[in-house]
């Protein structure tokens, strides 16, 4: 009987943990493997939805072991954090005596290279990204101060030894494989990575199952006529999503179609949203925002033409998988979103799935306004190509490769 330890620094109760690392762990355990997930709970969060992932998990071969997340103050609460993820591990491991430890980003790597050297069990690395250098590319690390200096450096050690003793490596994408294999840093040749993306629930997003009456319910909601274009945004609006770039896009967009609407489905704050879209002189009526719940965001993503995400692009990018091009993919969606960011635009022209806007200026963004105006894009061969690059039974399959492989 195999057993594994999950360990993730993002909390089970969280909307992450329940998209992108549960469905993962429950379709492996239906394949033979026992699951201890480790995870690292916010409060709240936990309290409002320890119920429901109990209820999941209930006669399933995934045993739950959370610990409370700690916020505040910066880097002595991710210390204090690793400090009592490791020591849950090991109590763990002893009750347990797991064969391997599947590690999702960087602080639990830490644990599953300790455990590796010290219990001589397999250390699956899920890098989810090159997390050091996102957190200097996002701001939040500002190398001109020595103490973020100095933690920089340590996890790119840290990396380094994570990719020389890991058992096995999975990358989100092509491009962040193709940087790691040309790393000359890197005292082990080839390194052995698979390529899994943040996959999609295409069972949800899934253009056939929502009825054209809750369709019809949700345009004379948010006042759309039939007539009128729909430009739609997916997700939250934050460090890495360009919302400035996105309204500029659509001041061009208006030009050409100027009954069109801008449709924001997002939980963030709307009043931030509208202000922006004023100082580039959009109307306010032109401007849409709604807040849903995830079993609704399929009805209101389709009320959409287009579906538009840019991402700011950087070095640490390249590793990144955005979750929402799975997701638009599978309503058959096509996106408008730029390059420079993973494998996004290479999916985007092999599955003929949208529009790549190659930098961020009005001339560009004329040309691709023109092309919308004699394009037409096949709604099946999109969902196709989302079923046959973001759908969970296609990362669950290369999973049980790995596990087989290193576990068997």
């Amino acid at each position: 009987m195999t057993k594994v330890l999950f360990m993730s620094y993002d909390g089970i109760t969280d909307p992450l943990g329940q998209s992108q690392v549960l469905p993962y762990v429950l379709e492996l355990s239906r394949q033979g493997f026992n699951f201890t997930l480790l995870s690292c709970e916010k409060p709240d969060a936990y309290k409002k939805n320890k119920g429901n992932i109990e209820k999941i998990l209930e006669g399933t071969k995934v045993k739950w072991a959370p610990i409370s997340y700690t916020k505040k103050p910066p880097i002595i609460s991710t210390l204090y954090d690793y400090w009592r993820l490791k020591r849950k591990a090991i109590s763990l491991h002893r009750i347990n005596n797991f064969q391997s430890t599947h590690c999702r980003s960087y602080i639990p790597a830490m644990i599953g290279l300790w455990m590796k050297k010290n219990f001589r069990i397999k250390f699956i690395f899920d890098m989810r990204g090159f997390w050091a250098d996102e957190r200097v590319d996002g701001g939040i690390w500002d190398l001109d101060k020595i103490v973020y200096r100095k933690i920089f450096h340590f996890f790119k050690e840290k990396e380094k030894e994570f990719l020389e003793n890991a058992d096995h490596i999975v990358s989100l994408t092509h491009a962040g494989k193709k940087e790691m294999d040309s790393w000359n840093h890197i005292n082990k040749s080839p390194l052995p990575i698979t390529v899994i993306p943040c996959c999609a629930d295409t069972t949800l997003f899934d253009r056939q199952k929502v009825k054209a009456e809750s369709l019809q319910k949700a345009r004379e909601k948010l006042g759309i006529k039939p007539d009128e274009l729909v430009l739609t945004y997916l997700g939250s609006i934050g460090t890495w999503y360009l919302l400035d770039e996105m309204l500029a896009f659509f001041s061009v967009y208006l030009e050409k179609f100027p009954t069109a609407k801008f449709l924001f489905i997002t939980q963030d704050n709307s009043e931030k949203i509208h202000s922006k879209a004023r100082t580039v002189g959009i109307p306010t009526d032109r401007v849409l925002i709604v807040s849903s719940k995830r079993a609704s965001v399929p009805i209101y993503a389709l009320l959409g033409d287009y579906s538009i995400f840019f991402i700011k692009p950087s070095f640490s990018k390249m590793s990144s998988s955005p979750t929402k091009q799975g997701e638009l993919m599978a309503l058959g969606i096509p996106v408008i979103c730029n390059s420079g960011v993973g494998d996004t635009d290479k999916i985007v022209r092999k599955y003929d799935s949208g529009l790549i806007v190659e930098s961020f200026n009005t001339l560009n963004y004329q040309e691709v306004v023109e092309k919308i105006k004699h394009s037409s894009f096949d709604k099946d061969k999109i969902r196709n190509g989302a079923m046959e690059y973001f759908a969970l039974q296609i990362a669950v399959s290369k999973y049980k490769s790995i596990y087989d492989s290193l576990l068997n």
